[in-house]
């Protein structure tokens, strides 16, 4: 199988962890300081009172899960061979983080991680948090701990109930993206394929990929469309917008199922990616393409998103030997423009606070020095983003280690 070279995984292992450490201490705190809890700040630097006043971005944090369950998982390798925690045996692990993550998003969702508030509304919110969780009680399972299993357990049950209400015959098939049932999209269909494919339910799994290649899927360029909007005197319109973000959950819920025809779709995509989602990267002083970015906000978790599936791909040996490298080579090169862009915070900065003294770039092809400048306030999606990379060049890079999750 071709892969990137198992001597890069120490590597990548090492800045997954220079990047969680930074992400957790700058942006990382309890829940009005309740013991036993955890959330993220969606914007330093900023004081408590303010971060209470902002949004709290309840799909930001359900990818922050995600990416302390991917250090947990590293974490998991390393103590079978007496390696250290991320930041330090004197504290938490990522598990336990991750955990204390899950309490705060609930209590700060209102006591419910059904994500119908006033302004959180949205079906494929719910769904990245239930693949969060999901991994989060593997990690729990794998570690032997059984903290908090019973109360994820309860989680996923009623996320699931959510996504079959909204996954229904509207338009022939796909799920809605939010309550107001009135855009059917593959931000929302894909995440929820992937969760249904993970959880068992593999018929209404296929049923919503094969949805999304008869309406969504655009033959030209091999990359699938964000979705159909149902306007209220009942049209249909098309919304061709191409997103990075959602090629990837699509990648991983064909990699799930499996099957001749879900891999070689699998393998088309990973090859139209490369072919139209990349772009030049100045950074690396040599020639290559990797993966664009798509700016801040939202934006700022998109790439991240796509090459955490695309290391799935690149660890699946059912795949072309070509197609593997391909999505190694993007995996990689991608990880290795935002390493390089990188921006260490001096002790002046104040944006500095202990253990966080890494600031990434919200763009492959610019250093954080010019996104980011000192004095420039730092969005956490763009830092998870960095952070998501660096996982997954961490688990291309780890031939012969168990498939991820």
């Amino acid at each position: 199988m071709t892969r990137a070279d198992s001597s890069s995984t120490p590597k990548w292992s090492f800045r997954a962890d220079e990047a969680a450490r930074s992400v957790t201490r700058l942006f990382g705190q309890r829940l009005f300081f309740l013991p036993g809890t955890h959330i993220a700040a969606t914007l330093r630097p900023s004081g408590r009172l303010q971060n209470l006043s902002r949004p709290w971005h309840y799909w930001w944090q359900a990818h922050y899960l995600d990416c302390l369950v991917d250090t947990g998982r590293r974490e998991l390798g390393s103590a079978e061979h007496s390696g250290p925690k991320f930041d330090g045996e004197n504290r938490p692990s990522a598990g336990r983080l991750a955990s204390r993550l899950v309490t705060g998003i609930r209590l700060r969702n209102f006591f419910t991680l059904v994500n119908f508030s006033a302004v959180n509304n949205y079906y494929d919110d719910m769904a990245w948090l239930a693949l969060a969780t999901q991994r989060l009680d593997r990690l729990a399972e794998d570690t032997r701990k059984h903290t908090g299993r019973e109360r994820n357990a309860k989680i996923l049950q009623s996320l699931t109930l959510q996504f079959d209400s909204a996954s229904t015959d509207d338009l022939g098939g796909g799920t809605f993206w939010s309550r107001k049932r009135d855009f059917k999209n593959t931000p929302a269909t894909a995440p929820v394929a992937l969760y249904y494919a993970r959880t068992g339910n593999r018929a209404k799994a296929q049923a919503l990929l094969d949805w999304l290649d008869a309406r969504l899927y655009e033959p030209g360029q091999g990359l699938y469309r964000d979705g159909l909007r149902i306007s209220g005197t009942g049209d249909v319109a098309l919304v061709e917008t191409i997103y990075t973000y959602n090629q990837g959950p699509v990648l991983g819920a064909l990699l799930e199922l499996g099957g001749e025809g879900n891999l070689a779709r699998a393998a088309a995509l990973v090859d139209a990616v490369a072919r139209g989602l990349t772009e030049p990267a100045p950074l690396l002083g040599r020639s290559a393409a990797v993966l664009r970015c798509e700016g801040t906000g939202d934006g700022g978790l998109f790439t991240g998103i796509l090459v955490r599936y695309l290391a799935l791909a690149a660890r699946d040996d059912r795949l072309p030997a070509e197609t593997r490298a391909t999505a190694a080579t993007l995996v990689n090169d991608t990880a290795e423009a935002l390493w390089e862009g990188r921006r260490i915070l001096p002790p002046q900065d104040r944006l500095a606070r202990p253990g966080s003294h890494l600031v990434f770039s919200d763009s492959t092809a610019l250093p954080a020095r010019r996104s980011y400048p000192e004095g420039a306030a730092v969005e956490l999606s763009t830092q998870l983003q960095a952070w998501m990379v660096f996982e997954a060049a961490a688990s291309a890079a780890s031939a012969g280690a168990p498939k991820p999750v």
